[in-house]
């Protein structure tokens, strides 16, 4: 009673059902998951900033292969800096609009690293995180009328088809 009194009746009952063991939540076996990671962890504690920018590259280029894979877009990125002395720093954005393409999780990506002012820091492992997912063919784009981006996109579709024939 005490517990929803102070974060009201039904969060209450949800926190102390929670404590005790208790989740009504159904399990749905084979469901896709809510959000998709990649995880470059370095063979040393890394000082150098290009390094960690090279793995963020790869970590958004096999994530957009994934989604796009999954025929899903995410709304959300995560990125977490794992540390030598075990601490790790988490940033997240939301996405201007919803997105599988590689070079715009690139850039958001590129951009949360950058806001963290990282100075020397000793780098153990860099995680990057796409959250709520939903579907491709669902999902809303702005209209441009650039052609570069439409190749760029296609160039996309077409690595993706001679990564999943070749590896």
């Amino acid at each position: 009673s005490t517990l929803q009194r102070l974060v009201g009746a039904k969060a209450g009952r949800e926190l102390r059902e929670k404590a005790s063991g208790i989740d009504r939540g159904r399990v749905v076996p084979n469901a896709v998951s809510r959000s998709l990671a990649a995880e470059r962890p370095f063979d040393r504690d890394e000082l150098d900033p290009d390094r960690h920018r090279r793995a963020l590259l790869s970590a958004a280029g096999e994530l957009g292969a994934r989604l796009r894979a999954l025929e899903k877009v995410c709304r959300t990125l995560t990125l977490t800096v794992r540390y030598a002395d075990r601490s790790s720093t988490t940033r997240s954005r939301t996405l201007g609009e919803p997105t599988a393409h590689s070079a715009a999780l690139t850039r958001t990506a590129y951009s949360l690293y950058e806001a963290l002012g990282l100075q020397r820091a000793r780098v153990r492992a860099v995680v990057l995180r796409a959250e709520a997912l939903g579907p491709a063919d669902q999902a809303s784009y702005q209209l441009t009328f650039d052609p570069l981006d439409e190749k760029v996109r296609r160039v996309e579709e077409v690595a993706d088809r001679v990564r999943a024939r070749f590896g």
